[in-house]
């Protein structure tokens, strides 16, 4: 029946270990912003290609003005 006592024991331990472990890394800032890098990847030709058109369309407006 001891080793019961222990093993809770034991175990309380290493849970209030693990939490330390948890509120430290999300004080830090462990998990801050954790959707946006794993995505920025797949908006980024959309952000070029808008960009490109906008040049496109200034270049246009400055030969019509000019003319």
């Amino acid at each position: 029946m001891s080793v019961i006592y222990l093993l809770i024991t034991i175990s309380i331990f290493v849970a209030v270990g693990f939490f330390i472990a948890f509120v430290i890394a999300v004080k830090s800032g462990q998990y801050d912003d954790d959707y946006t890098p794993s995505v920025r990847m797949l908006f980024d030709d959309e952000l070029k290609k808008v960009k490109s058109e906008e040049l496109k369309k200034l270049s246009d407006y400055k030969q019509t003005s000019d003319s």
